[in-house]
């Protein structure tokens, strides 16, 4: 899953990047409201970390602008604004939990895992799309009618985590792009199209009727017209 982290707090930001990245999310952070806003509204992030007290624009303005924007993408607030008026001040926002500083990394852990879960829509960490499951927890991909699977690499679990999510939605490269390895990367499209190879190897591998179309002039689509 890729995070977004708005915090201007350089030590705990630090921290929070690495403890994440340890746990194998992908993060980028923003350290003022301003950019965060612009990050939050390219809709790429699967989880939101959001501060309150920001320079530019604070949290609440923040969540507040990107769910009048449309952005649905699960916000959880971290401050150490720790009041109840200020925790409903968040809700009311937007905001999908509220975790005070300080707090046990364990505990902001599970509050990520379980608005990821609600953000894919599944209770216990499975996605599905025509004849195949892609297990979150292990990145484990299987066919559900002769029951083989696979483990996929990080980039081939995200693309197909990515056309699950979106399924019957044709997806640009630039947008895989962006996606999968983020704004400041250098990787270029022909990226796209070599792991894009590699996932539908995965699938031939696995037996599935679900494939990965490519749409001339535009992008990919998930498909799984036998099932």
């Amino acid at each position: 899953m890729r995070l977004l982290l708005v915090e201007d707090e350089k030590r705990m930001a630090q921290a929070l990047c690495e403890i994440l990245r340890q746990e194998k999310y992908e993060v980028d952070h923003y350290a003022n409201g301003l950019d965060g806003l612009a990050a939050i509204e390219s809709d790429i992030y699967d989880i939101i970390i959001l501060d309150v007290m920001l320079p530019g624009m604070n949290g609440y303005e923040v969540a507040k602008k990107a769910r009048q924007n449309g952005i649905r993408t699960p916000i959880l607030m971290l401050t150490a604004k720790a009041e109840l008026d200020d925790k409903v001040t968040g809700l009311d926002s937007g905001a999908d939990d509220y975790l005070t500083k300080p707090f046990m990394t364990k505990e902001l852990l599970a509050r990520l895992r379980a608005l990821g879960r609600r953000n894919i829509n599944t209770a216990d960490g499975t996605l599905c799309y025509g004849d195949i499951s892609l297990d979150t927890n292990t990145s484990t991909l299987s066919c559900t009618t002769n029951g083989q699977s696979v483990r996929l690499s990080e980039k081939e679990y995200r693309i197909l985590e990515y056309l699950i999510a979106n399924q019957g939605q044709i997806l640009t490269r630039e947008q895989l792009a962006v996606k999968i390895w983020g704004f400041e990367s250098e990787a270029e499209y022909n990226n796209v199209e070599v792991y894009m190879s590699f996932t539908r190897k995965k699938l031939n591998f696995v037996g599935a009727k679900a494939e990965i179309k490519a749409v001339r002039g535009i992008g990919y689509e998930l498909r799984c017209d036998d099932v």
